[in-house]
């Protein structure tokens, strides 16, 4: 299967992101391209301000319905992350897009501090399940969610094979961001698609100036980086053998070594965990 991620500058100008979006996708499939992740809140990026927050939510339900379009289209499995309302709560929601069918939803559980995250999104409270697509077994994440091991254990659990994260990840964590998925692609046992942006943007409601390297990986399970962005847009991809993930699973059997009751045990319930959102 060859899957890849679709690194670009995320500006708030929707449309533009959307053509940009649509001509890569059909690049992609002429490629022979089987599974694509966008970059985090790809139609138009982080909101500055509360106002209008329904009506930005409503631009992007029209982007991904055309996403859905195009995934039927092309044949193509897709995932990325939009902003979302539901009851008048707003989330920074992963949808992956398999052939014009939903398969997954996920909504971003750790919301990122510096810059104010929590004034504009509630927090999602459940794992991302692992889905059956195209592509494999397929799960995924949300950028600052790569810093929590914790969630990423669910899916390994339920058979993932190929994890995908979207991103908006600033260029003075690059190394950070690099460690992290070869690590969680290792820890996992698992093919690992992160996309993150490039370009520039002043984000959230404190406008902090953030460059973005475009830096997306795909990484086998056992660690290999098979294809990086260097900071170009376009489209970063790689054929993987989803066999890989079994072999190694056999031979390194990760999962029947696990000793739950332990860590359990060691972890117990700290006081001070969040149990107020989502």
């Amino acid at each position: 299967m060859r899957a890849a991620a679709l690194q670009f500058d995320v500006t708030p100008d929707l449309e533009h992101n959307l053509d940009f979006v649509r001509d890569q996708l059909h690049v992609a499939a002429a490629a022979g391209i089987q599974l694509v992740v966008l970059p985090e809140m790809w139609a138009s990026s982080f909101p500055s301000s509360k106002d209008g927050l329904a009506e930005q939510a409503a631009r992007e339900r029209q982007a991904v319905a055309v996403l859905r379009e195009l995934s039927e289209e092309l044949e193509l499995c897709l995932a990325g992350s939009a902003l979302v309302e539901e009851q008048g709560e707003f989330y920074n929601r992963l949808q992956v897009l398999d052939a014009g069918r939903e398969l997954l939803r996920y909504d971003k559980v750790h919301l990122f501090s510096p810059t104010a995250e929590k004034e504009f999104f509630t927090a999602g409270s459940r794992p991302p399940d692992t889905v059956v697509s195209s592509a494999g077994r397929v799960s995924g994440a949300v950028c600052y969610d790569l810093r929590f091991p914790e969630l990423f254990r669910v899916a390994h659990r339920e058979g993932v094979e190929v994890f995908v994260l979207p991103a908006q990840w600033p260029q003075d964590r690059a190394l950070h961001w690099r460690s992290l998925v070869i690590g969680r692609a290792i820890e996992n046992q698992c093919f690992f698609i992160a996309c993150n942006r490039t370009g520039r943007g002043e984000i959230g409601r404190r406008r902090m100036a953030l460059e973005f390297p475009g830096n997306s990986l795909v990484v086998s399970p056992h660690g290999q980086v098979m294809a990086e962005g260097r900071g170009e847009q376009g489209l970063v991809s790689a054929d993987l053998e989803r066999d890989e993930v079994r072999k190694l699973r056999t031979r390194v059997p990760v999962t029947k070594d696990e000793r739950m009751g332990l860590y359990r045990e060691w972890l117990g319930s700290p006081e001070s965990s969040d149990t107020s959102q989502g």
